[in-house]
């Protein structure tokens, strides 16, 4: 079977938005440096399949992410590139951004959308950010305002939602002060990141369910799962229950965070997408054409895919991605 069987279950949503994660939080880890121009071909690729959002890169400093140093290069590449990559597909893109100077590089380049990367935890907020938990919404409130005022969207992640390496179980409350803080900055909308998959359905309905006790709508929320425990799909189909309808992915399962390493692999676009499609939930997403572009990608990476549908379904899978 090339597609699952299709079986609707009662009360959940009819259409879910992938924001696929795969050339920015997929690659990031990588120890060996990817060729930019293997990096606009992955985007190309990825917009072509049909994911209506991919973030393609970031404009962190080279010396904390030497993967991503080549983000001017590559957004400009993918400025040049065509067809496939129209000015209309261009909305699509977004990148992330770690305070002022980042921004200035992505005005520079055009770019429409940006997103902000925060912590709920101190530790974390320390290691990722040289920042406290409480400092960092100083350094991002600028950000974000000159992002508004110069009419580009932005999304707020805020990472070690479900649980923190150095600091253990983290609280929902405090998960909810901090997403809200970051999102009240003037995002329009926050992405929750159990950063090293440790959260379990039970946790992903709780901490839903208490965003919107304090006043957060469910468009506002998008869920970013890690698959460390084999949870990932289990806590997905535990928030598309609680009504949440945007996902972080990452093609292939690539991905992880460099500053904690028990953070392994994103949940696989393509394990999400075979499951919606299951559920009768639209996505846009063409299966075949993803899992031809992770198996692609996987042999420039020099090793196998760790989604499971790509492992069921890449057997024979064109390595041009055709």
């Amino acid at each position: 079977m090339r597609t699952p069987s299709v079986v609707r279950a009662e009360g959940l949503p009819e259409r879910v938005t992938i924001y696929e994660v795969g050339p920015r939080d997929g690659l990031q880890n990588e120890k060996a440096l990817v060729p930019t121009a293997v990096k606009a071909e992955f985007v190309q690729r990825l917009v072509a399949a049909g994911l209506p959002i991919v973030e393609a890169t970031s404009f962190v400093h080279p010396k904390w992410v030497p993967q991503l140093a080549d983000a001017a290069e590559l957004m400009a590449l993918l400025g040049e590139r065509g067809p496939g990559l129209d000015e209309l597909d261009h909305q699509k893109l977004r990148v992330l951004v770690p305070n002022e100077r980042g921004l200035d590089r992505a005005l520079e380049l055009g770019a429409k959308h940006i997103a902000i990367f925060g912590s709920a935890t101190e530790t974390f907020a320390q290691k990722n950010l040289n920042r406290s938990l409480d400092e960092q919404f100083a350094m991002f409130e600028p950000t974000v305002r000159r992002a508004r005022d110069a009419g580009l969207d932005v999304r707020a992640y805020v990472s070690m939602c479900f649980g923190d390496p150095w600091e253990g179980a983290v609280p929902v409350g405090q998960v909810v002060e901090v997403g809200k803080r970051l999102f009240d900055l003037g995002a329009s909308q926050l992405s929750l990141g159990d950063t090293i998959g440790v959260g379990t359905a039970g946790h992903v309905t709780a901490l839903v369910g208490a965003f919107v006790e304090a006043g957060m709508s469910l468009d506002q929320l998008a869920l970013h799962f890690h698959d460390t425990y084999g949870q990932a799909l289990a806590n997905t189909y535990a928030a598309l229950q609680a009504g949440i309808t945007t996902y972080d992915a990452s093609a292939g399962g690539l991905g992880g965070c460099p500053y904690a390493k028990s953070a392994t692999g994103n949940l696989a676009t393509e394990d999400l997408v075979w499951m919606l499609r299951g559920l009768g939930i639209e996505t846009g997403v063409d299966l075949e054409q993803v899992v031809a572009t992770s198996v692609w990608m996987a042999a420039q990476l020099g090793r196998p895919s760790p989604s499971a549908v790509v492992r069921a379904l890449g057997t024979g899978t064109a390595e041009s991605g055709a």
